[in-house]
């Protein structure tokens, strides 16, 4: 859950517990996910203040984890040896051991090494304060260096995997921040982040294959008679549409099994929940009922929707 609305992060504000030098390394990371964030929850103004720092660090971690799998410009080896630095170093925070950054040069071809000594600073101190799991940093880790060679997905319970490890860590990290540590939220948790994931990727499945990835299962094209070839044409026929509706089906399952999340947390994190929640139904309803063809339109929440979804989210039921 890195959010739905994004706002410029001011951890000056907010930072009066910590050192002069985390508050530092703190602003590092906000200022990091002010240029940096994307669909994730990444500390919007509806968030906690007190948590916002943490998950700004979190954020920073995982997105230079994020574009190191993908820097198309590096062989594989070169992507794999960046995250294996990169994964020395959050060994290292952890132990308190990570804040003067040695000149890493598989690290330095993505990121300055005194931003990442800020980082690890910031982070390291967030996974001692509120006893983070470092298993649920790994598999992050490990989903990245998945998107390093896999492309495509066989099988529904394939794609889940790759959404246990690259989508549901930031769910149980961001409650655990918040102070949650019950099972039923984490469960609760899993099911929504891999629905909000599961629906980015039906928003951008243009710009995903673009890029050589497509995560529509491949059992599922073969059961609708969807051909691969198609898209690239930007042919979206009703096969495709077929395909898309099942994801769209087992997607909307999935905000059924997140939905207690948002009943189970309090103050200002429930209502983001909410609006979270509530927007990823929001384009679903359109890939189902609207528009289907994502080459030609993007579906997304619009201005026009915001006072609906917040009217909504305030009447909950």
């Amino acid at each position: 859950m890195l959010s739905v609305t994004h706002r410029v992060l001011k951890v000056s504000r907010f930072a009066k517990p910590f050192t002069p030098s985390l508050s530092v390394a703190y602003d590092v990371c906000a200022s990091f996910a002010r240029n940096h964030y994307e669909n994730f929850p990444v500390a919007s103004w509806l968030m906690p203040r007190h948590m916002r720092p943490h998950v700004a660090a979190v954020y920073a971690f995982a997105r230079i984890a994020d574009d190191m799998a993908d820097e198309g410009e590096l062989s594989q080896d070169q992507r794999h040896r960046s995250l294996d630095a990169w994964q020395v170093r959050l060994s290292k925070c952890v132990t308190g051991t990570g804040k003067t950054f040695t000149n890493d040069a598989d690290i330095m071809k993505h990121v300055s090494p005194e931003t990442a000594s800020q980082i690890f600073y910031a982070l390291g101190h967030t996974i001692r304060a509120h006893k983070l799991p470092l298993s649920l940093f790994q598999d992050l880790l490990s989903a990245f260096r998945q998107d390093i060679t896999t492309h495509r997905y066989a099988t529904w319970s394939q794609l889940l995997d790759y959404c246990r490890r690259s989508a549901n860590p930031i769910g149980r990290i961001v409650l655990r921040i918040a102070g949650y540590r019950e099972s039923e939220l984490d469960r609760a948790s899993d099911g929504f982040c891999t629905a909000l994931q599961l629906t980015n990727f039906l928003q951008d499945l243009k710009q995903d294959w673009q890029r050589g990835r497509l995560y529509v299962p491949e059992d599922d094209l073969s059961e609708c008679g969807a051909m691969v070839g198609h898209l690239e044409v930007g042919r979206f026929d009703q096969a495709w549409q077929c395909a898309l509706g099942r994801v769209v089906n087992r997607t909307r399952q999935l905000f059924s099994v997140g939905r207690p999340l948002c009943d189970g947390v309090h103050g200002r994190l429930r209502f983001e929940l909410r609006l979270a929640w509530l927007g990823g139904l929001t384009i679903l309803d359109r890939l189902e009922h609207g528009s289907p063809d994502v080459f030609k339109s993007r579906p997304r929440i619009q201005k026009s929707d915001l006072f609906s979804l917040l009217w909504r989210a305030v009447m909950w039921k």
